[in-house]
């Protein structure tokens, strides 16, 4: 039973349909030479006894040149020309073996044969595909989705022929293509009929309802160009990333809407994955802030490269359960426990110190949001100033391997309080570092990320959502960017190089102008900046500034092995000094006075007050 129902029982009767094409072919080419009541008795008893031997001869060279092991539903040119290489051989071994064996045939009979031969065979196989294309053709759903393809090359090819097979209801209508030599031809049958200049034309000339850019090799200047022209359409706008994302899986099913990513676009970011299981693996992790943006995140990564045991820490449950059951889901191997506290809590931390032994400690918790720290200051200093010291002295004191603070841009020269008080935590991360005889410290300094909690640009969809206006609060300040996993494998990678003390700085790319940022997500949605959309500068905030630094310049920059991981010089200070005016400061933020700032000012130097 399994014979004839099975593969087997399928190139036996394509094995049958080959023997009598051969034997139909050799009987209409002797019909097609001489009448059929006139084929000489000699030429008609040749071909009678020659059947034995082509019945052979064909199943033995259609199984050299694999044509029972096809997959004939999808049949192609490639299959075409195997026919024909098969026929031509087939062909040629019947010529010898009359020559050989002297059976007479007539000059004419050979070409007349191959040809009646060759067209037999591909009928027997084709006979799928034009079944299949004839009950499509009925069974065809109404075109509602004509799309433009922009670009020309291979990754549309692909493109274009699997949305042929998996997409209902749409068809790719036109290609656009910068390369004039290509201007007029036709790819998959589908015209290529200009380049970037000629998109706008051709979408009422085509009736274009959606737009896919298929240049997944193009540079990310172009791409933002391409973007942004077909953006002004105000026709939906998908893209295919990067071929290296998709080699597991179709082309068609990697599309996806362009997001504020592809916008920002930067080169991708590449780290030491070997060099960093190495680190992370059997060890003890414990994640300050794990529920939070860069924490969670932090988390996602960690857990990939089997650690012994990821700790959850975090104040705010209801983040850090939303991670917890992310992780638990994905990864249910994995050794995760959730723990709910503060960072302020010097007992607290104690006790999970005491009881998982973290081996590598990531501390991400903070108080981040620029205005609001502004109006409560004193939190700021317990959460931010206090808490790094309490998870800095823990580790020190329990003999953790690497520690690691999550630092920011707003560090450099801080004009707010939230910027001040991180740049006290790298340098409390800098005296434990020179003071600890176990313990490697390190801070990782980066900019914004793209779509973290209180970010601008969660922001900036929100008021689009609403109707707007879009608030910007200067036409020309402008931001750092990254995307939350690069920043986070970035911070990983820096651990590898921490030695003690190093501030280490992340290459953000070059700074985006927020307005321009706020024009174009408001064209990511379809509509026009300054005609359904409104952008109204509001002013600058209180401890704003309109340029960001990375570092100050008496830092200086040392590269390391990731050309995207620069090392800070650490800056000389009177740790005493220092410890001393802290303890006050901390002192101070349990108080309700109002010196807090003046206070800060004393402990963080490089800090400037800027009028509330």
């Amino acid at each position: 039973m399994d014979f004839i129902n099975g593969k087997n029982f399928r190139i036996a009767i394509l094995a049958v349909l080959d023997m009598a094409c051969v034997a139909l072919g050799s009987l209409c080419a002797l019909v097609l030479r001489f009448d059929i009541s006139s084929i000489p008795e000699e030429y008609y008893t040749g071909a009678l006894k020659s059947l034995p031997v082509y019945f052979v001869v064909v199943v033995l060279v259609m199984v050299v040149f694999k044509l029972y092991n096809r997959v004939w539903t999808y049949a192609s040119l490639n299959e075409l020309l195997a026919i024909l290489k098969a026929s031509v051989l087939i062909e040629a071994i019947f010529m010898c073996y009359h020559t050989f064996v002297q059976i007479p045939m007539p000059r004419s009979y050979y070409p007349l044969n191959f040809v009646i031969m060759t067209i037999l065979f591909a009928c027997v196989r084709f006979a799928k595909v034009f079944i299949k294309s004839a009950r499509d053709s009925q069974n065809r759903v109404a075109i509602t989705n004509r799309i433009m393809v922009i670009g020309a090359g291979s990754a549309a090819t692909v493109l274009i022929k699997e949305l042929r097979i998996d997409a209902q209801g749409s068809e790719v209508v036109c290609a656009i293509d910068d390369n004039k030599n290509k201007k007029n031809k036709y790819i998959l049958g589908v015209p290529i009929v200009g380049g970037r200049e000629d998109i706008e034309k051709n979408l009422k000339k085509y009736d274009v309802s959606e737009i896919i850019i298929a240049m997944p090799s193009a540079d990310l200047q172009t791409t933002r160009e391409i973007i942004r022209i077909c953006q002004e359409t105000r026709k939906p706008v998908k893209i295919l990333p990067a071929v290296s994302k998709s080699l597991t899986s179709s082309l068609s099913k990697e599309v996806r809407p362009v997001n504020y990513e592809d916008l920002l676009g930067r080169e991708p970011v590449k780290v030491n994955q070997k060099g960093i299981r190495g680190f992370i693996e059997n060890k003890t992790v414990l994640v300050t802030g794990g529920g939070g943006s860069i924490g969670s995140e932090l988390c996602r990564q960690i857990v990939k490269y089997h650690p012994k045991k990821l700790i959850i820490f975090d104040i705010y449950e209801n983040n850090a359960y939303e991670i917890q059951m992310e992780l638990e889901r994905h990864y249910p191997e994995a050794d995760i426990s959730t723990l709910i506290g503060s960072v302020r809590d010097y007992d607290r931390l104690e006790f999970v110190f005491e009881k998982y032994k973290p081996d590598i400690v990531y501390h991400a918790a903070a108080h981040k949001h620029v205005p609001l720290m502004e109006k409560s200051p004193n939190e700021a200093i317990k959460n931010n100033c206090l808490g790094t010291l309490n998870v800095a002295k823990l580790a020190d004191k329990h003999k953790t391997d690497n520690f690691v603070l999550i630092s920011t841009d707003k560090a450099v020269r801080p004009t707010n309080i939230m910027g001040a008080t991180k740049r006290i935590c790298e340098m409390i991360v800098q005296i434990y570092a020179r003071k600890s005889e176990h313990t490697r410290y390190a801070a990782v300094r980066f900019g914004n990320v793209l779509g973290s909690n209180g970010s601008v640009i969660p922001l900036f969809l929100k008021q689009i959502a609403e109707g707007g206006p879009v608030t910007v609060t200067h036409k020309e300040i402008t931001r750092f960017f990254m995307t939350i996993p690069e920043a986070v494998s970035l911070v990983l990678q820096a651990s590898l190089f921490a030695k003690g003390g190093e501030i280490f700085v992340l290459d953000m790319g070059k700074p985006v102008r927020i307005y321009e940022l706020a024009e174009n997500l408001i064209r990511l949605k379809g509509l026009k900046p300054g005609v359904d959309i409104r952008i109204d500068i509001v002013g600058l905030r209180p401890g704003e500034k309109l340029y960001e630094e990375i570092l100050m310049d008496e830092e200086g920059l040392d590269k390391t092995d990731n050309k995207m991981i620069y090392i800070g010089k650490p800056l000389k200070f009177d740790e005493e000094k220092f410890l001393n005016k802290l303890d006050k400061l901390i002192d101070a933020s349990f108080e309700n006075g109002n010196t807090i700032k003046e206070l800060t000012e004393e402990v963080c130097e490089t800090y400037t007050i800027t009028d509330n």
